[in-house]
């Protein structure tokens, strides 16, 4: 196995390990960035559709407005990546694991769901990695 140019594979930017690091956390900070602002908008899709009845049956608010509620944390769910990506990954796949539930408590939407778990299983990838290369801790 070859040494990277710092002499150490754990923390070199040229490393594949943190070439992974890189694209997860990119993706984990733009996308849930994105999608949440289309809470907003509906632009992308149609995000009510998703959301499980019982929501708006226990809670004093409409699909509409669950689902801003929705969009902010996914907002702040990326922005914390971008800023602490070792708790932005864990974060996001917790966030993850909820849409799960809501997906499969309805008993429909089993595509999106294996799609979500794989995403979660990348947040988790990404908050491990984030363990060698969080910021501050990377030698160029």
């Amino acid at each position: 196995m070859a040494q990277s140019a710092t002499g150490s594979a754990g923390t070199d930017v040229t490393s594949p390990s943190y070439r992974a690091f890189f694209l997860l956390r990119t993706v984990f900070t733009v996308a849930p960035i994105l999608f949440g602002l289309d809470k907003f908008t509906n632009l992308m899709v149609d995000w009510e559709v998703y959301l499980a009845p019982v929501f708006t049956d226990v809670l004093p608010w409409d699909a509409e407005q669950i689902m801003w509620i929705v969009g902010v944390i996914e907002i702040v769910a990326g922005i914390v990546v971008a800023v602490a990506p070792r708790f932005g990954g864990y974060l996001v796949a917790a966030w993850l694991a909820g849409i799960i539930v809501n997906l499969v408590g309805q008993g429909k939407y089993w595509d999106i769901a294996l799609r979500d778990f794989g995403l979660l299983v990348g947040a988790l990838a990404l908050a491990q990695l984030a363990a060698t290369y969080a910021p501050g801790r990377i030698r160029r």
